[in-house]
């Protein structure tokens, strides 16, 4: 059996990124394998670093000072074997709570310097997007989206890393109902077959 920390981060109830949050957690429960969710809005994590931890990684002091709610995360990531990010894309990039996560949670001590952080088996990202994957290829936008999160986030964290994108999922634009089933299906197979 394996577990998953997944790290979820979207600010509305109603959305199609809460439904591949949600056949995404079905697979891996129909898989016997488990999870632990982090739902940033919803738990209203505190994204901004305060002077003390900015001044902590500015200057490398891995100094027992961690906040309750990042050695809360830390532990998470410690007791999994993946960690998997579920987010739409905002300006090209995760939402700005995702952002502030890596901000305090990947601190020094933990996922750089004398690191704490363990190797994980995996590392997953799902985000959802309005534009078509074409357009984002074009513009260099989608090797940028991978390249922060996959070589300067993930990088030697992980083992191994997947990034998926689900284009043309905005409100308005007719592809996403005609490919919203098939999605899930994706997200739901990814959580079955992740481990």
């Amino acid at each position: 059996m394996m577990k998953a920390f997944i790290v979820y981060c979207h600010p509305s109830e109603d959305s199609f990124t809460r439904n591949v949050r949600d056949a995404f957690i079905k697979g891996i429960t129909d898989s016997g394998n488990e999870y632990v969710l982090s739902d940033l809005y919803k738990d209203h994590f505190k994204t901004d670093m305060t002077e003390e931890e900015y001044l902590r990684d500015a200057y490398y002091r891995n100094t027992p000072e961690v906040a309750e709610d990042v050695l809360a995360e830390q532990a998470k990531i410690n007791a999994s074997d993946a960690i998997v990010f579920i987010y739409p894309v905002f300006w090209s990039e995760a939402p700005a709570k995702l952002v502030g996560w890596f901000d305090r949670v990947w601190s020094y001590g933990f996922a750089y310097g004398e690191k704490t952080m363990k190797t994980l088996e995996k590392g997953l990202i799902l985000c959802s997007a309005g534009n078509p994957l074409e357009r984002l290829e074009q513009t260099g936008i989608l090797d940028s989206m991978k390249k922060v999160m996959l070589v300067d986030r993930l990088s030697d964290r992980v083992r191994q890393a997947e990034f998926i994108v689900f284009e043309n999922t905005s409100r308005e634009n007719e592809l996403r109902e005609k490919n919203w089933e098939k999605y899930l299906r994706i997200a739901y197979k990814k959580g079955k077959e992740y481990f």
